[in-house]
Order: structure tokens, then sequence, then C-alpha cells
């Protein structure tokens, strides 16, 4: 009998003693994925046939003693990243028949050491949203509770985690879409520093923010997973050409007491949930009971981050989004003129928040208007930065909520774009800042829906936050 929430260590572990092969435990991961894919929807494209050609390789190559770090492991990609001969949608009808000619470089090195491809997870369209309701596809939906939502954009993936669909997930986090998720999903999840892992063959959003990250069980797996997708790509000239630290060896480095600060902004935003709010602070006194200091620090422009995402994000939008037209690739809506083809196209193929996005881009980069919104929402997002530099000489890391609620019902926000644009009001700044955040399960509300805790680092050091949250797991 496979376990349902096994890790990748112990996956890996129960491969090489031979407990279980690859072929069985793909197996067990599609029996999951037939029983509970129809009403969660969280897979836009599944790969069997190959999936389970991958898994018997892995075994012949574990016979033979020839296994990479993850021989054998079952895994998911959400559908904004591109797999090579694998429809890749980004969860929008105009790409509803794209099936890129290449891998993106994060899955390359996934594949290359050996995990097994299990399919395309759903997500909001290209990234555009913060329930994954926006794919053009259907809604992801809770797998604690159907009639709430998985979180977005990267809800597909985070449910085929929560639920053993797949034991870890490639996804992509521009301002909390893999972080919120996770933390309604009860799971773990990474946004790592921009600039660590290459964007080359993610389909852009905000190619200022964008970031692809992993999503997994423990913060073990998230560390493994970093140092074989981490790194210099000749292929993406914002990668960042240092050394990929030893992620996983530096777990067990000897504890060490940090200071942790608690920005006082991010437990006094209107509108959070009061259980949320107990549970992290109950997680916080935890933190304080193994030694750790706690200092509360003040980020003031945190309530700018919000406004300053919506221009800078929507901006980026519009311009990465120019080159999705129904002519070079994609569906095309054949019109009596080029101006009607391109119209109609777009007018079938992007859902409604990604023509809003594009709008409110074009507006804000217009003549008249870019001085007033663009250049001034930059100015902020320095400020913004200058926040973080400030706070993080004084502390080691900060802890803050995911989200300010827990999973919220389907249909509840969607004609509340404001509301839903709240839902990433403490994501959103460690992204402008170009942060790493790890979102780790601090416990579940009443009604039984998960809360997560979000770990913030200094750039580049994923390292310290992975020895804190391990250690705080294991004790």
């Amino acid at each position: 009998m496979i376990p349902r929430e096994l890790t990748i260590q112990e996956a890996s572990a129960g491969l090489q003693k031979k407990v279980f092969s690859s072929v069985e435990l793909t197996h067990h991961c599609f029996d999951i994925l037939k029983k509970k894919n129809a009403s969660l929807n969280a897979f836009m494209t599944v790969c069997e046939e190959s999936a389970m050609g991958e898994a018997q390789a892995a075994d012949d190559l574990i016979a033979k003693g020839r296994h990479a770090r993850l021989t054998g492991i079952p895994f998911s990609v959400k559908d904004a990243i591109c797999t090579r001969g694998i429809r890749s949608t980004g969860s929008a009808k105009i790409l509803d028949t794209y099936v890129p000619p290449f891998d993106a470089t994060v899955v390359q090195k996934i594949r290359s050491a050996g995990a097994v491809l299990v399919g395309k997870t759903n997500c909001d369209a290209f990234g555009h949203g913060a329930s994954n309701e926006n794919s053009m596809y259907g809604p992801v939906r809770n797998p604690y509770d159907e009639t709430k939502v998985s979180g977005g954009s990267s809800g597909g993936s985070a449910v085929s985690v929560a639920t053993g669909m797949s034991l870890f997930s490639i996804a992509e986090d521009t301002g909390g879409s893999i972080r919120q998720p996770a933390s309604f999903c009860g799971i773990y999840g990474l946004r790592p520093s921009y600039g660590r892992n290459s964007r080359y063959g993610v389909m852009p959003m905000a190619s200022s923010l964008d970031t692809v990250g992993p999503m997994a069980r423990s913060v073990a797996d998230i560390a493994l997973l970093m140092e074989v997708m981490a790194g210099h790509d000749p292929k993406d000239a914002t990668t960042v050409n240092d050394t990929v630290p030893a992620y996983v060896k530096n777990l067990d480095a000897p504890f060490t007491p940090l200071r942790v600060g608690i920005p006082d902004e991010y437990f006094e935003t209107e509108g959070m949930d009061e259980e949320t709010r107990t549970i992290v602070l109950r997680a916080i006194d935890d933190i304080q009971s193994h030694g750790h200091t706690l200092t509360r620090v003040s980020l003031p422009y945190t309530k700018y981050a919000i406004p300053v995402y919506y221009i800078l994000v929507p901006s980026e939008d519009s311009s990465n989004l120019g080159r999705l037209d129904g002519i070079r690739y994609g569906v095309q809506k054949q019109g009596e003129t080029l101006f009607d083809t391109y119209a109609e196209s777009r007018a079938a193929g992007f859902p409604e928040e990604v023509k809003r996005r594009i709008m409110i881009g074009t507006y804000a980069l217009s003549a008249g208007y870019y001085d007033a919104y663009y250049r001034k929402a930059q100015k902020v997002r320095t400020l913004l930065c200058q926040d973080f530099d400030r706070v993080f000489h004084d502390v080691d890391l900060l802890v803050t909520p995911t989200s300010p609620f827990p999973a919220f019902g389907v249909g509840e926000k969607t004609h509340d774009v404001l509301a839903m644009y709240l839902a990433d009001i403490f994501a959103a700044p460690a992204s402008l800042a170009g942060l790493p955040g790890l979102s780790v399960p601090v416990g579940n509300t009443k009604g039984g829906l998960p809360v997560g805790m979000q770990i913030i680092g200094k750039r580049l050091d994923e390292s310290t936050v992975f020895h804190f949250a391990h250690h705080l797991s294991l004790t």
C-alpha cells in the first residue's frame, strides 16, 4: 500500500528499497486523479500513456543503479509553463491547440533529474487571478471543501499536490500565485528570489516580477527541488550567475537563533479574518518558544503595494500579451479584415480578467498618463524595496500571514474585482521587492480550511528561509 501523503524523499527511499516501483507509484497517482479530478478540475492535460512509459524507464534505471535525484517521482506542471510535445494553453482559449516544441528550462532540469510528468494543471488564464476562477476551462475547487476556491493562479498545481495526484508541482508566482494557493490547500509553496530560477519557457505575465517555483509537501522537498531547478540560464538574462547553495545539506546545519521581524501592517489590515490572525499569531508564539527573537517592525509602504502592483503588472501584461493575436500561433477566428481577425481572435480567446488587465495597462502606458501612473508606481516600488532593505538591517527574516483569509466561496468575489485583488495583499510586497517567500501550513480553521504563514527572506537567501522553516516543522 502506497501512503497518500508521501514526500519526495519518502518516495525516493521507497523506490530505492524496492518497497514499490515507479510504475506502481505513478499508477497510484493516476488512481487518485481519476477519482478526484472530475470534481476538482485540477488538470488541463493528463499524460497517462507517456507517464507510464517514463515510470517504466525510471524503474529500469533504478534496477541498474543509475538513478538521479528525482528518478521515478510523479510531478505536474502549471499550464502556463511550456512542455515539449504537450499541450500548453495557459488556461486560455486563444492557445487551446498550442503544443510547444521545447521545454521551459526549469521543466527540462526536472525531467533530466528523472521525474515523471503526470500532466499540466489548470490555472487562472496566463496567471491573472487569485482564485483560479479565471480559467477558461472552469474553476479549480478546494480539496478541503469543494464549494471553496483553490486559490490562484496556480490552483491546479496546489490541488494536485494536496490530493496526491502528484508528489510535487512546478508553478509560477508573480504576485502570490504559488504562495496563496499553497496556503488555501495546506501545502508548502515557494516564490524564489527574482533571478534565482530561469523564466525561459514561461508564458510571461509581468516580466519584472515573474518567478518559477516549486509546490510540495515539505520544506525538505522544496529545498531539493530548488537545488535541481535553480541557476544561471544563458536563455534568460535576468538569472543571477551565482552558485546554487547546498539547500538540502544546509537544512541540517546547527540551530542558530534568528531575529524574526513581525510587520505591524500585515496584522492591521482592514478585512483580515480574525480566525486566520489568531492561527498565525499562535504559530508566531511557537517561533519564540523555539529560541528565536521576535521584533515588531514597520513597513509603511505596504499599504501601497496593491495599487502599485495593479498598475505595473497590467502595464507589462499589455506588452507581453501583444504577441497573442491568432496569427503566429494559437486559435484564429477568421474576420473580414486583418483587424477583425485580431479583434475576434482575442475576444474569443481571452477571458474578462485578461482583457481588463490589458486595458488598464494600455491606459497606464499611454502618452497622457505614463508619468501620472506607470512612472509614479515605479517610484513607489523603489520606496517599498527600501522599506525591506531598512528592516533587514535589523532582522534576518519576516513572518506574516500568507493571505488575509482562508479559501473563500466559488463565485463569492467574482463580481467584486477590488476584493479579489486584495487577496494578494500580503504576497504582493515581497514580489515587488524581488524577495523569496515561502508559505508553510500552520493550522486549520474551525471549518477545516488550511491557513498558511509566509516566511520572507533577504534576496537570494532562500537557505535561511528553508533552515528556519525546516527547524520549525521538526520541533
